[in-house]
């Protein structure tokens, strides 16, 4: 992806230069491993902001330059115990995570299946003794009992020391700096069971009599269960960043470029602004530009969703990653390398996946304190049944000490919400949606009233001729053309309606003489020898025609919220005319879905109080607040606010950027100007309000999942920590065996991250926006 991960990205201020960077951090194991890294980087001196994402493994720390450096922040994490990783170059397209990943996923690989084949014979020598009598006979006339247990101590000790050194690598040095974390109860627990049994087996002599057993099966196999654990989540982690590689998928490698009359092959990493790119059909657009030649339909569901392929010819714009489907085109590069489309919006699916939502605070609260908080009720609990409990007292103190410090689980804490996030962002990029702040997908839920901006929005944010009537003895076509003659002199955007529908009917020009222009009334013309006059019902009274034939058209369209225009030919009345901001096909849908939500709908416009009534009434929306000036709309959404409602606005022009800015979420339509998607906390790139509609309940559906992974993490450790500490034992002697913890404890992690994977399947609550290509079709009568 194109974020450069090693250098700062700086913003200079007149005594203040800041940097932020993301680094990659290795060795991160659970929700204690986060709140350590981002401890020691907040203490180190310039540092003015540090989080850590568990899920993606990379710490965001934002610094004053002049303080600190990246070398500084380096030293804290590794002082820590952690490995920063520095990626000091990157090509666009690039999957820099990928490498890590299938080497991790090797490494793990590795140390399961070795694990696995020396714990086996430990677990079948011991175990099947127990379970199996046959296997205890065999075990005592060939062998005997103290060569089973010199043997499972040699395969133990290999898996310790072999697969399981990687915890004693973490888990010791942490304890030894008063940060323990996972890897610390896992050190503890399966080396109390070893060393225990190590005495056993060796120097028995040492040990109260009764009390002289082996529990190398526990430490072999809670590593080989652990590593189980540790490869599922590693395999689940890479699907929850799917969707970061399709984006980096959709990007093109090479492109094929015109510069002095030669056409080069390049790398999309060697084209430059203002390069001529040549596409041909099927292949992928490679960068951002604007066609200069040829024409073509173009594939863009990867941004909008919608399916149907959009016409280009010279003077669109074409967007990178996008596929090309039937004729060729040559194209101006506009933008490239990490200023095209494609890469802001992986630059901005990477920081909302990185995000810690407002949730996580509570999270990281309990996570601070829960390893140490872990080891004292494990240290409690050997107290307690080597004080109290029954013979042989030190049996039952190590079993259960060494289960309570392995069934805890601060992996599936710390693991909660990130996958979530990770896997609701990259679903929701898929549909279309993007979070800007990862912040949104949390507050988006609670969202109370929707405040829409009107033109552009709601509407198709440009006028059309709406409807064209005539009187009996005019022809539809001869009028159209007549009037749209007369507007070609005119600038207002009624005459482009007009001239546009004429255009599109494909009417014939008229030569125009003699044009006069009545400011706030009308306009007239002469057009082949006859006068054409058009303009407000007043305009034409005052010219003595009467109106009364359109009297009934004139109410309607009142009523639509629509003014209706004049066209008189040759002193007589020939048609009625409206041309309005029509509204979307795909709103009315949109607007009932966000009731079905239970939201309530407000309107935020600067038209009159009844053109905005009239619209309003057409799409049921509850609130109306009319006549607003283009710097009125934050004072518009305070008035919404009134009595602690949250409000989301939803808006796509310049004018609209503060009111984005001021929402308590603001989603900003992706047809919309850059200022106001720069401004927002959600773009939807399909420019379809219904996509508000979906983006609400995507951060539904994803608030619900982390509260289901916090309710299992938090749910898991309060009810089995004192079953693995023997609560039970009184009234049912039921122990927790540290085999037995070892796996639940691997399947919480396993089973929080399964949970979080659900949320792919995540389906629009509404459909896909339809193809708005030229507006509506006027109506004609």
């Amino acid at each position: 992806m194109l974020e450069q991960v090693a250098a700062s990205r700086k913003v200079e201020t007149d005594d203040l230069e800041t940097g932020a960077i993301s680094i990659p951090v290795e060795g991160m194991t659970c929700a204690s491993c986060v709140a350590h890294v981002e401890k020691a980087v907040r203490a180190v001196p310039g540092v003015t902001g540090a989080s850590v994402n568990l899920a993606t493994e990379k710490a965001s720390v934002s610094f004053n330059q002049k303080q600190a450096t990246l070398e500084d922040i380096e030293r804290a994490i590794r002082k820590a115990g952690y490995e920063p990783k520095r990626v000091a170059t990157e090509q666009p397209g690039e999957d820099r995570e990928r490498a890590a990943r299938e080497k991790e996923m090797a490494g793990l690989r590795r140390a399961l299946i070795t694990a696995a084949i020396l714990a086996l014979p430990v677990f079948v020598l011991e175990m099947g003794s127990h379970l199996v009598p046959s296997i205890h006979h065999l075990v005592m006339s060939t062998i005997g009992l103290k060569a089973s247990w010199i043997i499972q101590f040699a395969l133990t000790t290999a898996v310790l020391f072999g697969p399981g050194l990687r915890f004693f690598q973490k888990g010791v040095p942490a304890i030894l700096r008063g940060t323990p974390d996972m890897n610390s109860l896992v050190t503890v627990g399966m080396g109390a069971a070893w060393s225990y049994s190590v005495v056993a087996t060796f120097m028995p002599s040492v040990l109260p009599a009764g009390t002289v057993h082996v529990y190398f099966e526990a430490a072999a196999v809670i590593v080989a269960l652990i590593l189980l654990g540790r490869f599922l989540e590693a395999k689940a982690k890479g699907r929850t960043s799917e969707a970061i590689k399709h984006l980096v998928g959709l990007q093109a490698r090479t492109a094929r470029v015109s510069r002095n009359g030669e056409t080069l092959e390049l790398s999309i990493a060697d084209v430059l602004p203002g390069d001529t790119v040549l596409v041909r059909p099927g292949e992928k657009i490679p960068v951002d530009g604007e066609v200069i030649e040829g024409h073509s339909y173009v594939d863009e569901s990867m941004l909008t969703g919608e399916p149907l392929p959009v016409a280009k010819q010279t003077g669109s714009e074409v967007v990178g990653g996008t596929i090309n489907k039937s004729g060729a085109f040559s194209f101006r590069a506009t933008k490239v390398g990490a200023e095209t489309m494609l890469a802001q919006i992986i630059r901005m699916v990477e920081q909302a996946q990185g995000a810690k939502l407002p949730i996580q605070a509570m999270v990281d609260k309990v996570t601070a304190w829960f390893v140490p908080a872990v080891m004292a009720v494990a240290f409690l609990t050997f107290l307690v049944w080597f004080l109290f409990g029954p013979d042989p007292a030190l049996t039952f103190a190590l079993v259960n000490a060494v289960a309570v410090l392995i069934i805890a689980c601060p992996c599936a804490m710390g693991l909660a919400t990130p996958t979530s996030i990770m896997v609701g962002t990259g679903r929701a990029a898929e549909l279309g949606i993007l979070f800007r702040k990862g912040e949104a997908l949390q507050s988006l839920r609670s969202v109370e009233v929707v405040a829409l901006d009107k033109t552009g929005t709601l509407t198709m944010g440009r006028p059309y001729l709406t409807d064209f009537h005539t009187s009996p003895g005019f022809e539809q076509d001869e009028v159209l053309a007549l009037v749209a003659a007369v507007e070609t002199q005119s600038e207002h955007p009624i005459a482009e309606a007009i001239v546009a529908a004429a255009k599109e009917h494909g009417l014939p020009g008229h030569k125009v003489s003699d044009f006069e222009a009545s400011a706030g009334f009308g306009i007239s013309a002469t057009v082949d020898a006859r006068k054409v006059m058009v303009g407000a019902d007043r305009y034409l009274i005052k010219h003595g025609i009467d109106l009364g034939a359109f009297a009934d058209d004139a109410r309607r369209l009142g009523t639509e919220g629509k003014t209706p225009l004049y066209a008189a030919i040759d002193g007589k009345l020939a048609a009625i005319i409206a041309v309005a901001d029509p509204i979307k096909e795909t709103t009315p849908a949109a607007i009932e879905a966000l009731h079905a939500l239970g939201l309530k709908i407000a309107m935020i416009t600067g038209d009159n109080r009844a053109t905005a009534e009239a619209v309003a009434r057409q799409l049921s929306i509850d609130e109306v607040i009319a006549e607003v000036l283009p710097d009125g709309k934050v004072d518009a959404l305070k008035q919404l606010r009134k009595g602690g409602r949250t409000v989301a606005f939803v808006g796509d022009g310049i004018n609209d950027a503060p009111a984005l800015a001021e929402a308590d979420v603001g989603l900003a339509i992706g047809t919309g100007t850059d200022i106001a998607i720069e401004t927002a906390d959600v773009v939807l790139m399909s420019g379809d309000l219904r996509g508000v509609v979906n983006a609400i309940a995507l951060s539904q559906a994803t608030i619900r999942n982390i509260k289901e992974n916090l309710f299992w993490a938090f749910g898991y450790n309060a009810a089995l920590i004192p079953v693995a500490a023997g609560v039970l034992y009184p009234s049912s002697a039921i122990l927790l065996s540290p085999v037995f913890a070892a796996g639940a404890m691997a399947f919480s992690s396993v089973f929080v991250l399964s949970n979080a994977l659900r949320l792919k399947r995540f389906r629009s609550v509404i459909g896909p926006a339809s193809p708005g290509i030229d507006g509506p079709e006027p109506k004609l009568a």
